[in-house]
């Protein structure tokens, strides 16, 4: 165990990113891979619709990571996805908290309980809202892309004893760029139009993971990727592992990401060029509503 963070230091010892990082191969180990493809149909469950899942693996993992994560950190506040789910109150603290976690256990849940190999764990720490840690983890081939405030974001991987920096694309023009967006993750009256726009870039698509977009991002195999339904667990750790990994990261508006933030869209880029290109052409997104259309 290692000593517990003072609350007046917005970075985690080496020694405290160990710790973590096992502990996340921990929960893969006993709670997330023994469960991938034998899921019965009883342990898949609905949360908002069809394509919002939860399995028995996404609360198991959750529990045994905040578990793990209060025994190392016992005065943070811990928000994981599924607990949110039923008590999300708990979102309110983010703003106030001192140091937080954000757990999102099985990201990309809908393609591991259909048996796609595209999933992994997202862990994230805030200050006052403000990343100051995060972490990728891919379950499946045991590695890690961690970043933490001030430093440069790195792949880890424990079996094969590699640490090497990564670091996103050199960006360019709109007609050479790819990346993620989320088609359906934007509201339905901006659907079409974004729709109409995707041709610009070489290629625009989702693999339905932000755990591995944002690693693809990172290392620089997309150049950029924009999110909307901002949750923490889901963007907090990728927000700042772009942007320690040389990228610039902002909201459409311009304004800086906060684990908070709800509303509006996050636009990671490989400089601040290439996410002023990509803003240009998706800047549609930040019009209102045509409310004369709906009439």
């Amino acid at each position: 165990m290692t000593d517990s963070l003072p609350m007046t230091i917005s970075t985690l010892s080496r020694a405290q990113r160990t710790s973590i990082m096992n502990l996340v191969r921990r929960a893969s180990r006993s709670e997330i891979m023994p469960r991938f493809r034998k899921l019965d149909a009883a342990d898949i469950g609905e949360k908002t619709s069809r394509q919002d899942l939860v399995t028995e693996a996404d609360r198991a993992a959750e529990a045994m990571i905040a578990r793990g994560l209060v025994t190392l950190f016992p005065n943070a506040l811990i928000i994981g996805e599924e607990n949110v789910s039923v008590n999300p109150e708990v979102l309110d603290g983010i703003p106030e908290a001192e140091l937080a976690f954000t757990i999102d256990p099985v990201d990309g849940t809908w393609n591991y309980a259909h048996g796609l190999s595209v999933f992994g764990v997202i862990i994230s720490a805030l200050r006052f809202g403000v990343p100051v840690f995060g972490l990728l983890y891919d379950p499946v081939m045991d590695d890690f892309i961690v970043a933490q405030d001030g430093e440069g974001a790195e792949m880890i991987m424990p079996k094969r004893r590699i640490r090497r920096t990564v670091s996103v694309s050199a960006g360019g023009a709109v007609e050479d760029l790819s990346g993620y967006i989320g088609l359906y993750n934007f509201p339905k009256d901006k659907q079409a139009q974004l729709a109409a726009v995707l041709p610009r870039f070489e290629r625009a698509y989702s693999i339905r993971c932000t755990a591995h977009e944002a690693r693809m991002f990172a290392e620089g195999h997309v150049d950029f990727m924009i999110s909307a339904k901002l949750t923490p667990w889901d963007h907090a750790a990728g927000a700042l592992i772009g942007k320690c990994a040389g990228g610039h990261v902002a909201m459409l508006d311009g304004s800086d990401y906060r684990a908070q933030t709800r509303e509006g869209y996050l636009l990671a880029a490989s400089d601040a060029a290439t996410w002023g290109r990509v803003r240009d052409v998706l800047s549609f997104l930040l019009d209102a509503p045509d409310e004369t259309a709906k009439a």
